[in-house]
């Protein structure tokens, strides 16, 4: 009888031994985007449109008040039948817009700069969230980073390792509070090309899009270091895909 050599078991809380497929990430950052941006046209889309119904309803008070005849009332309500048919005509195309409006797989960046910083927002905030649970999450039976270096350090190969299966490339910081990552593949880019024969143009707009898919990371970033007791704001840009760059400037840093 033959004694086979037992194998170790593996732990089951192991953070390199994810239990789900390592393409979820990149499919999820793929979704993401798109689905933010229709969130956002569609909240937008019904905030003016109560906008325009309470300034309507104020301008058909304030009619109404003014009326003296019997048929100014007559014409008044009249007008305020077909104000009220064209305000639900109006209502239901925009509400019909805000829902069916096309969206591009690439995550084309909106038209309207307000659309944009809620999407910015948004992005940022669903990233905070992830990246608090992250640094949670690790940082639960192991020793806690205790400098603001060691922190960043523990950000760069552990959470950095998880998240995006591999390790930022390079890691500066002037000692004063700022840090400069450098990913140069970074995976949520590393799919996504710039036909470089159409022209400046063309790669202005690659990157624009590629600057969509850096504000979630950049939340995670900020989540998790807001989970290991540091405050900081976190910016970050593609200058040339894959890469991106991610800036970290702590609480009170110092150029």
């Amino acid at each position: 009888m033959s004694k086979s050599t037992p194998q170790p078991a593996i732990d089951i809380d192991d953070i390199h031994n994810p239990k789900f497929a390592a393409s979820t990430l990149d499919f999820l950052l793929i979704e993401l985007v798109p689905l933010v941006q229709r969130v956002t046209e569609q909240a937008q889309a019904r905030e003016q449109l109560l906008r325009d119904e309470y300034r309507r309803s104020k301008i058909l008070s304030r009619t109404s008040d003014d009326t003296t005849t019997a048929g100014d009332q007559h014409g008044a309500t009249e007008a305020t039948t077909e104000d009220n048919k064209a305000g639900d005509t109006k209502k239901d195309g925009a509400l019909a817009a805000a829902d069916t409006r096309p969206l591009t797989s690439l995550g084309i960046p909106a038209t309207t700069s307000a659309t944009q910083d809620a999407m910015h927002a948004r992005l940022g905030a669903l990233g905070y969230r992830v990246g608090q649970g992250l640094a949670e999450r690790f940082s639960a039976q192991s020793p806690r980073p205790q400098t603001p270096l060691d922190v960043i350090k523990f950000l760069c190969k552990d959470l950095w390792l998880a998240a995006f299966r591999k390790q930022i490339d390079n890691l500066k910081t002037n000692h004063r509070g700022i840090f400069v990552l450098t990913d140069n593949r970074f995976p949520p880019l590393s799919k996504m090309s710039i036909d470089r024969r159409a022209g400046s143009k063309a790669r202005d707009e690659g990157l624009a899009r590629a600057q969509l898919y850096l504000f979630f990371p950049s939340g995670v970033i900020r989540g998790a270091l807001s989970g290991l007791g540091i405050e900081a704001t976190v910016t970050a840009e593609s200058t040339e895909l894959p890469s991106a760059t991610f800036q970290i400037k702590t609480k009170g840093a110092k150029a």
